[in-house]
């Protein structure tokens, strides 16, 4: 029985910081945007990549 006296509040201050962790990550926006990750998925990633620079002959070509 003297057991209940320890797990009690243990289990009160677990719930307590379980709650101070949830508003605290509502309160620093951590819920706003619950969709983009989600598409970063299927963006292509060839739309970001920049075409190869084009090729200028080199001091080593024109000497040749």
């Amino acid at each position: 029985m003297s057991i209940v006296y320890l797990l009690i509040p243990l289990g009160l201050v677990l719930v307590g910081v379980g709650l101070w962790a949830f508003f605290w990550a509502v309160g620093s926006g951590q819920f706003d945007d619950l969709d983009s990750p989600g598409w970063t998925v299927l963006e292509d990633d060839d739309a970001e990549r920049k075409p190869p620079a084009s090729t200028s002959p080199t001091d080593k070509d024109q000497a040749s």
